[in-house]
Formats: structure tokens, C-alpha cells, sequence
């Protein structure tokens, strides 16, 4: 019926195990285009960034792909240039 009161140190014990184990680090990706050294990304070459896209048609997220951040942003300006002119699919078929 009566349960004893636990202890604010053992709580803190399970919680920092606990985050010990969800915690994963990852190694950061060098950004393709910075390799290449693109300046600017063309949404005429659209085959060139056909790989950051999923299967559905979205854009992968830079932090699974490794692309820097001003490249990532000119990279989804080009990808929504591309979908406008029916280079590139909106959706999936």
C-alpha cells in the first residue's frame, strides 16, 4: 500500500543515464558546394542538387545533407524555382 519516498538523487541518477544514451554525436558533413567552390547555385542544373531531394520531392534538411547554410538557402530558392518552371516535380508521383 505504501510506497517510500525516493530519493531527489536517485531520480537525478536515471535521468542523467538516460540522456547518456539518447545523446548520439554525429560527425558534421562538408558542404558539396563549398568543395566545389559553387558560389551560386543554378536552378538550371537542377540534376546537381536532384540528390538533396527525397523521394517525395522534399528537401533534404542540412543537417542530414552537410550543405552549409547559405548554400542551403540558395539551394531551396533554386529547387522552388526549378518546381515553378516543371524542371523538378512538387510531389512525388
Amino acid at each position: 500500500m505504501f510506497k517510500p519516498f525516493k530519493k531527489p538523487t536517485d531520480l537525478l541518477k536515471k535521468k542523467k543515464s538516460k540522456d547518456l544514451l539518447k545523446k548520439k554525436v554525429y560527425k558534421k558533413r562538408p558542404c558539396r558546394f563549398c568543395i566545389d567552390k559553387i558560389e551560386n547555385i543554378d536552378y538550371l542544373d537542377y540534376q546537381k542538387f536532384q540528390k538533396l531531394l527525397t523521394e517525395r520531392g522534399k528537401i533534404v534538411p542540412s543537417r542530414i545533407s552537410g550543405t552549409c547554410a547559405p548554400h542551403q538557402r540558395q539551394l531551396a530558392k533554386a529547387i522552388k524555382k526549378a518546381r515553378i518552371l516543371a524542371l523538378l516535380p512538387f510531389v512525388a508521383e
